[in-house]
């Protein structure tokens, strides 16, 4: 019996935006989330960005750190009815 996979909403544009805004490559925001404790690699990170993969929250935590913004510009968007 085949089994549908649910995508759910995520939050990768929202990533790669606030990355790129701030002109940082992905090997050297890994880097800096791994100075501040999170154990992520870039192709972890990638993975994030392209939705394949739901961030964890201690990354997310961190990464509001380092932009220093609310959690809101992580979520923007992604309440909008899809009927």
């Amino acid at each position: 019996m085949e089994q549908k996979i649910r995508r759910d909403r995520n939050m990768g544009s929202n990533l790669r935006r606030l990355r790129l805004e701030r002109g940082i490559s992905q090997e050297k925001l890994c880097a800096e989330l791994q100075r501040r404790g999170c154990d992520i690699g870039r192709t972890t990170y990638a993975k994030y960005e392209s939705g394949e993969l739901n961030i964890r929250a201690s990354v997310l935590i961190e990464l509001r750190k380092f932009y220093n913004c609310a959690y809101d510009e992580f979520f923007a968007g992604l309440d909008v009815d899809e009927s």
